[in-house]
This record gives C-alpha cells, structure tokens and sequence, in this order.
C-alpha cells in the first residue's frame, strides 16, 4: 500500500514520476507516460533497482535511458550494471561522467548533456540545469512532454535564481529537504561534515525547502514531493510540517492548491500528480 500523502479532488496526468528510493543512503526516480520509461539516478543494486521497476510492472528492458545528477554513488551505485545488463543509454554532464565509476560501460551507451539544452529522449523533453553541490559538474532535470513539466532537484546547498527559474512552473517538483538545521548542529555528526551540509554546496535545510515550496506555488506548482532526507538529522514528520506550516501560514490551501508529501527512503512513492479540480 502506499504511504498517506495529503490531498483533495481528482488527478490525472500523462507524465508521471515515481520516486523508488530516496534519502541519504540512496535516490533513483522513474519518469514515465506508459511508454517511454526514464531514470533519474540509480543510487541502489542492479537487483534491487530490476526488482522495483517490476513491482511497476515496467520491464529493465523498457527503459530508454538513466540520467544522472552527478558522481555520488548514492546516485550513482547500480548505474553501470543496469546500462551494461539491459544496454540502457546514460546521460549526464561531462565532469560527472569524469568522475563517476561506472565500470565498463560501451560508448555507445555514454551520452554528454550541456545545462540548459533541451533534449529529446524517447519523446520527453529533457533539460538538465545546474545546482550546487560538491561536486563536479551536478544537474537536475526537468521533464516535459508538452502537457506535463516534472523537476527532479536534490543535492544542493542553496536553491539558486537560476534553478528557481529553470524549475518554476513545473506541475510537479521533487524537492530535497534534507535536514533539520537544529537536528543536525545538536547531532552526532563532525563538524567539518555538518559545515559541508550546511554549506551552499550542501543540501538543501527543510527550511529552506519550505520557502522555495511557496515560491513554486506562487508560480504554478502543483504537486511537492520533499525528497533526500537525511537518516540521521531529519524526519519525515518534521520535513513536512516545516513546509506545510510555511505554505499555509502565508495562504495556501493544501489539497486545494497543492498536494504535499514525502518520499519514502526505502519504498516506491509514486507522485501524486494531476489537475487540481
């Protein structure tokens, strides 16, 4: 069964997105109409990654291509294995293919995409866009398919203009909240890697999570999903009220003007997508 999510009326759409992991320990994403079938991110096994496509009833033979966000291998871990079993083409910028270890991968199979070019995958319209992170040439994704605009945007210390911009009016977001500030000052981490986190090439706070999800709304966004949230200095309870609070505090009805939920670390959470009617 899926998890609860909060929501009101009737939704379809042609595009779907469906988180299949997500958090510190791992993230891969499908995006899909029924049939062209796109990964963003393999962050998992081969076997567990063919074990949840199947779950979808979506064959590893199906899928037209994985892109990947940059080289971390919670991003990254069951890329090269699903590309050489299922010969699956991978995308990605050019310091992220540098960096990444896939293994032995064809080049046939290995495709350079540039920020802010549109690209045509199996008939979706790709369109990578820079984010900042540590490391060495990160993107998100957004995915239109002339109906449906979906942005995959995780793993970065500071929500910028430019991705604001590149995100904004999308019918639906996966955003990173990946930590509660106080939760990770007070825990358990070092200092030098709780400075990482909280610097602008970090991840996104459920702070400032909230206030990037108002600014979505404002422009069009119909469905959040909050996303990468850490294991040891978040919770999915607190990630969520931070931004519901935030949303409904300055006027916007839940259920009404958007849906909100949270990606599950470890089980498929599909998007809860479609027109608000």
């Amino acid at each position: 069964m899926w998890p609860p999510f909060i929501h009101t009326g009737e939704f379809m759409l042609n595009l779907k997105l469906y988180s299949i992991i997500s958090g510190s320990s791992g993230n891969c994403s499908l995006i899909t109409n029924g049939k062209s079938n796109i990964l963003i991110d393999c962050g998992m096994s081969g076997k567990r990654a063919t074990e949840s496509l199947e779950s979808l009833s979506v064959s590893p033979n199906r899928i037209n291509a994985i892109l990947v966000t940059h080289e971390h291998i919670d991003h990254t871990k069951g890329v090269g294995i699903m590309a050489r079993k299922y010969n699956i083409p991978i995308y990605a910028t050019e310091g992220t293919l540098l960096k990444s270890e896939l293994g032995k991968v064809s080049d046939e199979l290995i495709n350079t995409v540039t920020p802010d070019i549109t690209y045509d995958i199996a008939g979706i319209g790709i369109t990578p866009f820079s984010i900042s992170h540590d490391a060495q040439e990160p993107c998100g994704y957004v995915s239109d398919d002339g109906n449906t605009r979906i942005a995959v945007a995780t793993d970065m210390g500071i929500m910028t203009d430019n991705v604001l911009s590149r995100i904004s009016g999308c019918d639906s977001v996966l955003l990173e909240s990946n930590h509660d500030i106080d939760m990770l000052r007070f825990g358990e981490y070092p200092y030098a890697l709780k400075q990482r986190i909280l610097s602008d090439i970090g991840h996104l706070s459920n702070k400032a999570a909230a206030a990037t999800a108002l600014e979505l709304v404002k422009r069009g966004t119909k469905h959040l999903m909050l996303g990468h949230l850490s294991e040891k200095n978040n919770m999915p309870d607190i990630a969520q009220m931070e931004t519901y609070n935030h949303l409904t505090d300055n006027g916007v009805k839940i259920g009404t003007d958007v849906t909100l939920q949270v990606a599950e670390r470890y089980k498929i959470t599909p998007f809860f997508d479609g027109d608000i009617i």
